[in-house]
């Protein structure tokens, strides 16, 4: 376990890959990665029963992490690389043809903490609801997590589902919505409003834990506490983790610009220089 100051390092880090790996590679989505980086970064090294040495593709007493909204992989292959599942040089090899690290996750390529190819949105709750069902079937008593873009939730896929683990009491399940208000097109209200998130999660018969902020570091670890507590009490969970798309960078925070463009190479040591260097190092 990390203390809350030694994970915000991290996601200083973590922040300093996101842009660097994309700025290299001249692609991909760096506004999201950076606006989610002080969860994943809370997951991978305190929230989640799950090492790189425990790793296995079924997933048997590990809690299983399905990242839906699958193009914000810069975020997930630092924070995997950080937590020790490859090593942290392999970051440099981000986009490149036929590297393991492609531009949304593969399983072709056996990376490890990877169970599922995701990036076309709505179907990572699917997949996370048959796993959670999959671990009560075996007496399993680890828990199953998944996230996904709040831009995510137009699909129509996601509230069969939602519906289906409410019906069903999936009560092993915690899905958080990375709730930025901003999609690759506009803001959530300008494509399709989301109207009353928690009262429609309500009314699907899930339990609601709102984080206020999702890019304060012991908001998260507390909210995500709390969403565990939840669990086993005959409804499946559902965080809304309220973040800034580009946080940590001040140009590129509120706003979708960043969300598939990357920074230019005159830009890249100014969002860097809001980034300290830490004791981790740069890949």
């Amino acid at each position: 376990m990390k203390s809350t100051q030694e994970l915000q390092t991290i996601a200083t880090q973590v922040r300093r890959d996101i842009v660097r790996m994309t700025t290299a590679a001249k692609s991909g989505h760096p506004g999201g990665s950076l606006g989610t980086t002080d969860w994943m970064t809370a997951m991978q090294f305190n929230i989640m029963q799950a090492s790189p040495e425990t790793f296995t593709m079924d997933g048997n007493n590990q809690d299983m992490l399905f990242v839906s909204q699958g193009h914000i992989t810069p975020v997930i292959y630092s924070t995997m690389a950080r937590r020790g599942y490859f090593e942290v040089s392999e970051l440099a090899t981000f986009r490149k043809f036929a590297t393991r690290l492609q531009g949304h996750p593969s399983v072709a390529h056996n990376l490890p903490g990877i169970r599922m190819a995701s990036g076309s949105l709505g179907q990572g709750m699917s997949v996370g609801i048959g796993a959670a069902l999959g671990k009560k079937m075996r007496n399993d008593k680890t828990l199953v997590y998944t996230l996904h873009g709040d831009g995510e939730l137009q699909e129509g896929q996601i509230w069969e589902s939602v519906m289906f683990a409410g019906a069903k009491g999936v009560d092993n399940l915690i899905s958080t919505i990375d709730y930025n208000g901003q999609q690759i097109d506009g803001t959530t209200d300008q494509v399709m409003s989301l109207g009353d998130l928690k009262a429609k999660f309500e009314s699907f018969m899930w339990t609601v834990v709102d984080i206020a902020n999702g890019n304060d570091m012991q908001q998260v670890l507390d909210g995500m506490a709390e969403a565990k507590n939840l669990t086993g009490k005959g409804h499946p969970v559902v965080v809304l983790l309220h973040t800034e798309m580009g946080y940590g960078v001040d140009f590129m925070q509120g706003t979708n610009k960043y969300h598939g463009a990357v920074l230019s190479a005159d830009d890249l040591p100014r969002a860097l220089a809001q980034l300290p260097e830490t004791e981790y190092g740069d890949f």
